[in-house]
């Protein structure tokens, strides 16, 4: 934890006049060279950063102790909800040691079969399944599969009894929903324009809606939605489960606003739908469910930043027609509501979750009104996944619980005996140590209260603690209680975890969100920054045992958190970032996310984001915390020159000894990589923070 005599011997990095003209001000970009991963200078650079980050792991006492309990603590494995499918339903299972879940079907006796194992298409564990929708009669499969961690998907079909791979691979389907039409014979979905249409700049991007017809070519494929849109736009596609009605969402980037259209399809002419606009150009997010009753269930946050369920009926479109089921709550977040069925009951139900700060909470309503019949008790505080219910309806559902401690455990609510019962438990057994949790509130620096959740080996400190602090504060993602190993690894070994609930997530609604993005950014990192200094006001440590965490957009968090307070903490680990704000427009998903951050062409938001920008807010002679920026060559969403740059840049600015280091990983992505691996990247970020926190 000490700060070495000396610093480490950077590697050279040649410091270029390169700038850019952006309304007038002058934005140096030095190390733009480091942008292009071929280029020889990179490559002898990344070369030599290797030879540092080796060096640094040399001088870690903990990393495999770290990754032995790791591996221990995600020993359960993991289980999925059934998916109903009639007779047999779909589930998928990670027994202990195996390096991905498997995907089973079950068929009506209870016979299970093995449908798609990562593994065993793969032993290299290089291939994910990113996604999978069966057919509304569970005879087919559509499955999305990428490699390396590209997550640039390619789409097959499986026919379910025979385990036959019947069509693909079709390419150009990353993020594509799919929404089978009744009978298995067609279906729905999303795809790019080919490349060799498009400018290069412009391949990521050109989503459409196509029909597929299984068995055709996809030269064929008809389309439906989505020319003369925005590029940037991403496309929602469902089938009502009676085939009657198709539904389209499209959002420009990741806005947090749809538009919406709907198309009756029981003329029968799927391959020239009518729609009809249900929202356009309304600054809130709205999805419908077509009930089995004939009502059209809205949900939506419009006029609600909470969120609201509304009630409506085919050709009843306008907002002006809804009519209110469950209403904004004031104090909580409308997560989920299931409807329950059947003639086993009196009437229709409604199970309801909510979120409060983060927590969830089930109550249970009448359907034709939504009034309250009473709260649904939950295993403990935690947090809900799903319900799922059968696809034909009824009066069971199925939901995942998870808490701080707690493994993610499937339990079913039945409406009949209004009981909440264990239904699936992970595959294996798993040792959770003992800790201590609770949710605070501190407030930031313009009065505004937040929340944070600390896990604890004791219930309040005697002394300073090496301790984690963890954020995101993007997008309307929320963070709620969870279980995690890498969690409780440390603070089992004596540390302080903590997770701030800071604005730009989506704890406290979409109002939070707004509150922490574009002009408001600020806010995102003042209540960081709050959220560390209450750290060490209540004794749980000090800045020479604090260290933050985080990634992706946590990434961008904590890169402007060591730019702006470089004195509150003693170590950064920075995973996946966005650093560069002036040119994160020009690479991977960048463009769509102005929607979130800002457009440096606008001089209004050119002035927002070079205001915190990471990488330009680099200081000479700052003496920066220990920083280790983790980047992956394959991530496709948040390109690694960000981390490249910010890292040539804090290493020749530093005036301090504490190491400024890359730890570069190939043949992985910015999501979903074996178990080996992403123990592997837990134990080393644990290892470093442990030198660098004082936790031995």
């Amino acid at each position: 934890m000490t700060a070495p005599e000396t610093a480490p011997d950077y590697p050279a990095a040649a410091h270029l006049d390169t700038a850019d003209d952006f309304h007038g001000t002058r934005v140096a970009d030095p190390y733009r060279w480091l942008e292009d991963r071929e280029d020889p200078r990179t490559i002898e650079w990344l070369a030599a950063q290797a030879g540092l980050m080796a060096a640094e792991r040399a001088e870690w006492t903990t990393r495999d102790a770290f990754g032995e309990r790791i591996s221990a603590l995600v020993g359960a494995g993991t289980v999925s909800p059934p998916y109903w499918r009639g007779e047999r339903h779909f589930l998928s299972r990670r027994e202990p040691g195996q390096q991905f879940a498997v995907l089973y079907v079950v068929e009506a006796d209870g016979t299970e079969r093995v449908l798609i194992d990562p593994m065993a298409l793969d032993p290299s564990g290089m291939t994910t399944l990113d996604a999978w929708q069966p057919s509304k009669e569970g005879d087919r499969l559509a499955y999305q599969l990428s490699v390396g961690g590209n997550e640039e998907s390619l789409l097959y079909v499986m026919d379910v009894a025979t385990g036959e791979t019947i069509e693909g691979p079709i390419d150009r389907c990353r993020y594509s929903p799919i929404a089978w039409v009744p009978g298995g014979a067609s279906f729905y979905f999303v795809r790019r324009l080919a490349p060799d249409l498009l400018p290069e700049a412009e391949r990521n991007f050109h989503r459409r809606v196509y029909l597929h017809h299984v068995g055709t070519s996809t030269d064929d494929d008809v389309l439906v939605f989505g020319a003369g849109r925005e590029m940037t736009n991403y496309y929602g596609v469902e089938v009502s489960r009676d085939g009657h009605w198709l539904q389209v969402s499209a959002s420009q980037g990741t806005e947090p606003r749809n538009d919406l259209w709907v198309a009756d399809l029981s003329d029968g002419l799927l391959d020239h739908p009518a729609f009809l606009l249900v929202q356009g150009d309304v600054d809130a997010q709205t999805s419908l469910t077509f009930g089995r009753d004939g009502r059209v269930y809205v949900s939506t946050d419009l006029d609600a930043p909470r969120g609201r369920l509304a009630v409506t009926w085919p050709s009843d479109w306008a907002s002006s027609d809804w009519i209110d089921l469950i209403p904004e709550d004031p104090e909580a977040v409308l997560e989920s509501v299931t409807v329950l069925d059947g003639d086993e009951l009196d009437e229709p139900l409604l199970l309801v979750v909510r979120t409060s700060h983060g927590v969830a909470h089930m109550s249970l309503h009448l359907a034709h009104d939504g009034s309250y019949i009473k709260d649904v008790p939950l295993p403990g505080a935690g947090t809900i996944g799903g319900p799922v219910e059968h696809i034909d309806g009824g009066p069971v559902t199925w939901f995942v619980y998870t808490d701080n401690t707690t493994v993610p455990t499937i339990y079913a609510y039945d409406a009949r005996t209004d009981e909440v019962s264990l239904y699936a438990l992970p595959p294996g057994t798993v040792d959770v140590p003992t800790v201590h949790s609770q949710q605070i509130t501190y407030t930031s620096a313009d009065g505004t209260e937040v929340r944070m959740f600390v896990i604890s080996p004791t219930q309040s400190p005697t002394t300073p603690l090496p301790t984690i602090l963890y954020g995101y504060g993007g997008f309307g993602i929320a963070l709620n209680p969870g279980y995690s190993a890498t969690t409780l690894a440390w603070v089992e070994a004596g540390g302080v975890w903590a997770i701030a609930n800071i604005r730009g997530g989506g704890e406290e609604g979409e109002g939070w969100h707004r509150d922490g993005m574009l002009g408001n950014k600020q806010n995102v990192y003042d209540d960081f920054h709050a959220a560390a200094e209450w750290l060490v006001e209540s004794g749980w440590t000090d800045a020479e045992h604090l260290g933050i965490y985080g990634g992706s957009n946590g990434g961008l968090l904590v890169g402007a958190a060591m730019t702006q307070r470089p004195d509150l903490f003693n170590a950064v680990v920075c995973v996946a970032p966005l650093l560069d704000m002036i040119r994160y427009t020009t690479s991977e998903l960048g463009p769509t996310w102005t929607v979130e951050y800002g457009d440096p062409t606008i001089p209004e938001q050119f002035g927002w984001l070079h205001s915190y920008s990471p990488y330009h807010r680099v200081t000479e002679g700052t003496d920066y915390p220990a920083t280790m920026f983790s980047v992956f060559d394959n991530d496709t969403r948040t390109d690694p020159m960000h981390g490249r740059k910010m890292c040539a840049a804090t290493q020749q600015a530093t005036s301090g000894t504490r190491p400024i280091l890359l730890r570069a990983e190939g043949d992985v992505g910015h999501g979903a990589r074996s178990l080996n691996k992403g123990v592997e990247e837990s134990a080393e970020t644990l290892a470093f923070f442990a030198r660098w926190t004082g936790l031995s």
